[in-house]
């Protein structure tokens, strides 16, 4: 009875997280349009991706990288085998610490927004009208650093309690903010795209607001203390070092090609940013779906010595990513272009940029499953408190990163290549791979996890579906996507998506593949 309960509970928190999930990515679809209708792929656009890329990079990085893997485990850690007085007061002392970093890095961000500019886009120094927009929008986006890291304490603490609808839905108040700013205030700013970084300003206090209220009820916000030396700090302290880049290496191949990037043609960086956005949907989909269920979960199971568990949710989450997310990935590759031009293909946004943003949307998908499996890897490491061997991986698959970056975009450049930002997406998707390969390599040698028989299978009977599905997709997108308004390629994608559905899942039900293998363990 205790297990099934459980099983249920797994399934459904990743119902209620995926629901949000997907609510929030299909508004960040409709903001995105939003941007390219009113702003376009031109040199603005470009200022106002790294001044917003620069603050969401370090919340991706700190918050819901290393603060998040290192603080669930330790106080799921503290809920299971300490009495509630010891859990709150390491909640207490980690929200006074947390408070008090923040301010001062925060504090610093805006006052050394021009150093930062030059760092993270060096092609801006010899434009003095983009650099001196980047440092402005950026002293404005700065701050939500502050407030979306204490929306991940926030959250963390939820998960934690098995509250996941209110963190997962967090998140769409920024794309409501984004798209209100876009559409009602930048008419009111000398140039218009200032208004966005308002707009991302706004949303990081919103979205600390909604979720306090439910801390409070759950009596779970107690008064924020400095703690620097408190035992329990110390080892999320300990555990964020090195968990900094080993949990969020993706997002360093990511800045990197902003970098790079800002030296290219005007556009790229806005061609780079909507092929992600594109790809960015089943990562954060599936891949912040599964990390978000199974961190708290893996670490329940470790603190209880649980190894078989242990391995049976990384066999079920490695399941969901092979029928799951390498369709997705497929889908991404063969409807590239379609996609592009049916979501974004309007206004501002010409077809000529939806031709050079599926070169690098192309080149990201096929890193996708790599990316989601990481998603699954690392929690593995974390949930057992070990960071050291995660940031040693992440490490390496960086340094390869920077070596890839130049090994595929210098030689475009030379060769005078249409689309050299295709060779920054190429170089993220095979460190990602590098990656992926590297922590499941460690898993087994430490013999926390290997790939079970049943997994193996599981992937063989699948395979003859995505073929039929893949030459599906490819036989019914060769179409004039152009010569269709709107409402035309909506209704023409949607059905090319819908028939390609449908022909992977008869597949699967040929191959004798059933719901119920899905469910978690």
């Amino acid at each position: 009875m205790a297990d099934s309960m459980k099983t249920a509970n797994l399934t459904r928190s990743g119902t209620i997280v995926g629901v949000m999930t997907l609510l929030s990515r299909v508004l960040g679809f409709v903001r995105d349009q939003v941007l390219a209708i009113v702003f376009g792929a031109g040199a603005t656009t470009d200022v106002f991706l790294v001044a917003f890329k620069i603050p969401n990079f370090l919340r991706r990085l700190f918050a819901e990288g290393a603060f998040a893997t290192a603080f669930v485990p330790v106080f799921t850690e503290y809920k299971e085998t300490r009495s509630r007085a010891a859990m709150l007061d390491l909640a207490a002392h980690v929200s006074g610490t947390l408070i008090i970093i923040l301010l001062l890095v925060s504090t610093l961000g805006v006052m050394l927004s021009p150093l930062i500019i030059m760092l993270f886009a060096p092609g801006f120094i010899d434009e003095p009208a983009r650099f001196d927009l980047a440092t402005h929008m950026l002293r404005i986006t700065f701050p939500y650093l502050f407030f979306i890291s204490l929306v991940a304490y926030a959250g963390s603490i939820l998960n934690t309690f098995g509250k996941f609808a209110i963190p997962s839905f967090t998140p769409v108040l920024l794309n409501i903010c984004m798209i209100a700013a876009a559409l009602a205030l930048s008419n009111h700013f000398q140039t218009p795209i200032v208004a966005l970084a308002w707009g991302v300003f706004a949303a990081g206090a919103l979205q600390l607001l909604l979720q306090l209220p439910f801390l409070r009820r759950m009596g779970l916000l107690p008064r924020p203390r400095w703690g620097w030396r408190h035992s329990g700090v110390r080892r999320i302290l300990k555990l964020m070092a090195p968990a900094i880049l080993g949990s969020s290496v993706a997002q360093i191949n990511l800045l990197l090609d902003t970098i790079i990037a800002s030296f290219l043609v005007a556009g790229s960086l806005s061609w780079l940013y909507y092929s992600d956005r594109l790809m960015e949907f089943p990562l954060g989909l599936l891949g912040v779906t599964l990390s978000t269920v199974i961190l708290p979960r893996l670490s329940r199971e470790h603190s209880l010595n649980s190894s078989q568990q242990f391995r049976q949710t990384l066999d079920w989450a490695i399941r969901l990513v092979l029928i799951l997310g390498l369709p997705a990935a497929i889908g991404l590759v063969v409807l590239a272009e379609p996609m592009l031009l049916t979501l974004f293909g309007y206004g501002q946004f010409l077809a000529s940029d939806a031709r050079m943003a599926s070169y690098s949307l192309i080149a990201y998908s096929a890193g996708l499953p790599a990316f989601l499996l990481i998603k699954i890897f690392a929690p593995a490491f974390f949930a057992r408190q070990n960071t050291r061997t995660p940031v040693r991986i992440g490490i390496i698959a960086l340094i390869a990163n920077m070596g890839y970056n130049l090994l595929f975009v210098l030689p475009m450049i030379w060769l005078d290549f249409i689309a050299p930002h295709t060779g920054l997406a190429i170089a993220s998707s095979v460190a990602a791979w590098q990656q992926a390969w590297m922590l499941y390599r460690q898993l087994a040698a430490d013999d926390i996890y290997r790939i079970s028989p049943a997994l193996k299978q599981f992937a063989v009977r699948i395979t003859p579906a995505l073929f039929a599905m893949t030459l599906g997709l490819i036989v019914l997108a060769d179409s004039s996507w152009l010569t269709h308004d709107a409402i035309g390629r909506v209704s023409l994608l949607l059905g090319i998506i819908a028939a390609g559905g449908f022909i992977y899942a008869v597949g699967l039900l040929m191959a004798g593949i059933r719901p119920v293998q899905l469910a978690s363990p």
